[in-house]
């Protein structure tokens, strides 16, 4: 497929999702609430002001944040309307969002303290473009912290991005690629980003940290 075609699919994924994603009917959505407790515990090692949630959803993870910081200021973007309008319907203060592409993050250089991804970055056709982006928006020293599906060896995902990933986008997902430690860390090296922690957490979580180094 184009990237066109993955990004048409995504939206459509996720519009239809849009209604269900918080609710007890969320399917294989309900997965994505596992991450938000390591993500919390990460931000809480460091101050920060300024939050980009990079593939917001309906913004579970910023309501939470926006629960526990009412004083911060919070960003969030998606590339699906129907996800954003969901969001907006919670009026919080201090809480921007709006629809966008995280390939191509809609923001001035060093607007952010920290940048958030959960559970999107694999639906992105082209990644490296996305940690560019990050790279650029963030403040000397901010970091992204990184939550996304992977598989402990290249084998596994070789097999996962080859025939699971293209037959469940028949069903109308747009996922694109799953991701090791390697090709995170190079990623990160490519856009001037530090990896400074990459872990396989659960059944099948990559947790990373990298950071912009002044």
């Amino acid at each position: 497929m184009t990237d066109k075609e993955y990004k048409n699919m995504s939206v459509k994924e996720f519009t239809k999702a849009a209604e269900i994603y918080e609710s007890d009917h969320a399917g294989v959505y309900k997965m994505c609430k596992k991450d938000y407790p390591d993500v919390l515990a990460e931000l809480e090692k460091e101050p920060f002001y300024d939050l980009l949630d990079c593939g917001c959803g309906t913004a579970p993870m910023l309501t939470l944040l926006h629960e526990k910081y009412p004083e911060k200021h919070l960003t969030g973007i998606d590339i699906t309307p129907k996800m954003i309008e969901a969001a907006r319907t919670k009026q919080m203060d201090n809480v921007e969002l709006l629809v966008g592409d995280c390939e191509n993050l809609p923001f001035e250089d060093n607007s952010f303290d920290a940048v958030i991804c959960c559970q999107s970055f694999h639906h992105y056709p082209n990644v490296q473009d996305f940690f560019n982006s990050v790279y650029r928006v963030l403040r000397p020293d901010g970091r992204l912290v990184l939550r996304d599906m992977t598989m402990n060896t290249a084998a596994v995902r070789w097999l996962c991005n080859h025939i699971e990933m293209p037959l469940i986008n028949l069903t109308g997902h747009g996922d694109v690629r799953i991701y090791g430690r390697e090709e995170v860390n190079a990623l990160c090296k490519k856009a001037g980003l530090h990896m400074e922690m990459f872990e396989r957490r659960g059944f099948c979580r990559l947790h990373c940290v990298a950071r912009k180094i002044r």
